[in-house]
């Protein structure tokens, strides 16, 4: 099955990256590498999921925003190959900053709503290396930002 079979039958649509808000791009291509900027967790309406896990986002919420985070990503990174996801040879790393309670120690928990969606998606070549950190805050209060790295064929 192909990747856009698969992100067919798990019922996404890509959208199109939002324009960044500050002075930065949304991704950079160097050699086969493209490095993602961090994308925040948004609601199917464009909307932040804000919050904080460990007080007012629970583990499950904040695996349902990160795997939001990388449908988000998925449209950049289709940008990014020049319109054509079948060119990503492998998805090499995830950073997931988790705005949470110094508390919360499920970083990683939420963060597999976005690696399992990968794995989903591109299969072996979804597997990556990855950080979860816990931050005290992210941008307009976001449950989440994750950024990512891919190789491209």
């Amino acid at each position: 099955m192909s990747v856009y079979e698969k992100i067919k039958a798990l019922d996404i649509t890509l959208k199109a990256p939002a324009a960044p808000v500050g002075a930065y791009v949304m991704y950079v291509q160097s050699g086969n590498l493209v490095f993602l900027s961090g994308h925040i967790s948004k609601n199917a309406d464009g909307s932040v999921i804000a919050g904080k896990l460990g007080a007012n986002v629970t583990t499950e919420q904040g695996q349902q925003a990160a795997r939001a985070v990388v449908i988000d990503l998925l449209g950049t990174l289709q940008e990014a190959c020049g319109g054509d996801l079948a060119r990503v040879k492998r998805i090499v790393k995830l950073t997931s900053l988790v705005n949470s309670t110094p508390e919360f120690t499920e970083q990683h928990i939420v963060t597999n709503g976005a690696s399992s969606l990968l794995g989903e998606v591109f299969g072996d070549a979804g597997k990556h290396a990855r950080a979860a950190f816990g931050v005290m805050q992210n941008p307009l209060g976001a449950c989440i930002e994750i950024e990512m790295v891919a190789e491209l064929a």
